[in-house]
């Protein structure tokens, strides 16, 4: 569930503020998701609000370009959310501009969406707090959903997803986020995420290069401290970067489950060609390879990291690769453990 999104990004590295030409990108955290599950062969149901124009029709068309479902697209509201996306370049940091005031999503209420029926039948429940930053009635929204999915026995996924530019409605992120996220089975979050959420900071991840040797012990502890925070949760995932320039990235993650810490290598990524959508496609990979490979944990994780690494080669939000793909080069990126 989520807010599909039109990115608008000068092309060459040029600054908003320059150029006439601007290359459009349909995207977003939840339909990033949505549409990788689909490229490895899920099959999904995407939940959102369009208006009923011809932009909101283009961006239902272009979640069915990659078979993912729109049975439970709710038409109403007068527009499609918007992003001007500054790219990064050798000093210079990206930049954002958002325009999705009074958009579809944002003015949602939760009685407009019959719950009941759109998660029949359904495997997984994925959200994230950005929904959830919107408005008041988009969390309410999201949260019913959440709901409805633990009554129906519903495995329950969450990417924490914190948005500072949000939550201008008068709740404070934790205070909505954190007995959501206390509710769900798999929660995943970069560092940052995961310190809004438990008040503990992570250890430090200070990689230079791939030979970098982190504190796995110091990790477990922490997550066995969110364990105990989190006690219904059964996997807990950390994606954990480090930018050495806007084009050289080093990417690991971690995974905690039935009380052991699951660790990756380092993947150096350079160039980075598109790092938007990196942290989605790194839960829409775990998803896949939790219900594809069921209890193999390592492959999980391994999966998971090569599928976001492989994301920043890829233009635009979505990213576009196969089971198969993202197999072959895990083979080739990963020590197998």
């Amino acid at each position: 569930m989520g807010e599909i999104m039109l990115r608008m990004t000068r092309p060459d590295y040029q600054r908003i503020i320059q150029g006439n030409k601007i290359d459009g990108f349909f995207g977003g955290s939840e339909a990033n998701v949505a549409v990788s599950l689909a490229m490895m062969g899920d099959d999904v149901e995407y939940v959102t609000r369009l208006p009923n124009n011809m932009l909101g029709v283009a961006c239902r068309n272009e979640l069915r370009r990659y078979h993912v479902g729109t049975n439970h697209i709710v038409w109403g509201g007068s527009r499609v959310g918007k992003y001007f996306c500054e790219q990064a370049v050798s000093l210079r940091g990206s930049s954002i501009a958002y325009d999705r005031e009074h958009s579809s999503m944002m003015t949602l209420h939760p009685h407009m969406i019959d719950w009941q029926e759109t998660l029949k039948g359904a495997d997984v429940f994925h959200w994230t707090g950005i929904t959830c930053g919107l408005s008041e009635g988009a969390s309410d929204a999201t949260l019913d959903g959440l709901d409805e999915a633990l009554r129906q026995h519903i495995y329950t996924s969450c990417d924490i997803n914190f948005r500072k530019n949000l939550w201008k409605y008068g709740q404070e992120a934790r205070d909505v986020l954190f007995p959501a996220v206390k509710a769900c089975h798999i929660v995943f979050g970069d560092t940052g995420e995961w310190k809004l959420i438990t008040g503990m900071t992570p250890p430090p991840f200070e990689a230079k290069d791939k030979n970098y040797q982190m504190d796995l012990d110091a990790y477990k502890r922490y997550f066995d401290r969110v364990q105990d925070m989190l006690p219904k949760g059964r996997h807990f995932i950390m994606a954990i970067r480090n930018v050495l320039s806007a084009s050289h990235h080093l990417l690991t993650g971690l995974l905690y489950a039935d009380g052991k810490l699951y660790h990756t290598d380092i993947i150096d990524i350079n160039p980075v060609l598109d790092p938007m959508g990196v942290g989605d496609a790194f839960i829409a990979a775990y998803l896949h390879a939790h219900f594809r490979w069921r209890g193999d944990h390592q492959k999980h994780l391994n999966y998971a990291l090569t599928a976001s690494a492989l994301k920043n080669t890829i233009m635009g939000d979505f990213n576009l690769l196969t089971e198969e793909e993202v197999l072959e080069t895990m083979e080739t990126v990963i020590a197998q453990r």
